[in-house]
């Protein structure tokens, strides 16, 4: 299904959020201590949203810096389709006190083709 508005991206990726994300990052975003990031108030996330778009695509292996915490787990690659992934990281900005704005298919599609 395809979101219309923001809104409608919200409603749809909380679903895939539960779906996808729960089991680790927990239904309140905050991860587990020591193994799985947060991604409420997430400053790794917030400071750039590819990078979300880019773990969610590729994977995310080696240490990472969340609300300085390091992180040295295996996050796996999706198989989520662009619309998928736009919706679920803009149910995650929009969301546990991040910064808002919405992440579209179109951005991404550009990532998905970066090296």
């Amino acid at each position: 299904m395809q979101a219309a508005n923001k809104e409608e991206r919200i409603k749809l990726g909380k679903g895939i959020y539960e779906a996808n994300c729960l089991a680790c990052h927990q239904a309140n975003g905050q991860g587990v201590p020591k193994a799985f990031p947060p991604l409420a108030k997430s400053d790794y996330f917030n400071a750039d949203y590819n990078r979300g778009i880019q773990a969610v695509l590729k994977g995310l292996s080696g240490k990472i810096t969340v609300n300085g915490e390091v992180y040295d787990s295996v996050m796996p690659a999706t198989a989520l389709n662009d619309e998928q992934v736009a919706n679920v990281l803009t149910y995650v900005a929009n969301n546990w006190g991040n910064k808002g704005g919405e992440i579209t298919p179109a951005q991404v599609a550009k990532q998905r083709s970066a090296k």
